[in-house]
């Protein structure tokens, strides 16, 4: 399947955010969201993905 992950296509065999994210392994800590929508942690599971939705995984920064 295909999906954006922030803005950037890639083909992938994924079902949930939790197969997702094992397969990518983003740097901790992060923050996702599907399609504009937040994705708390404990939802990964069961947060299934399809063809076409838009994932922004984002790390916090820290200013003042």
């Amino acid at each position: 399947m295909r999906i954006l992950i922030n803005n950037e296509p890639h083909d992938l065999s994924v079902q949930t955010m939790a197969d997702l994210i094992a397969q990518i392994q983003p740097e901790t800590p992060f923050a996702v969201a599907v399609n504009t929508v937040f994705v708390p942690k404990s939802a990964y599971e069961n947060t299934t993905l399809k063809d076409g939705d838009k994932v922004e995984i984002v790390r916090p920064v820290a200013g003042g």
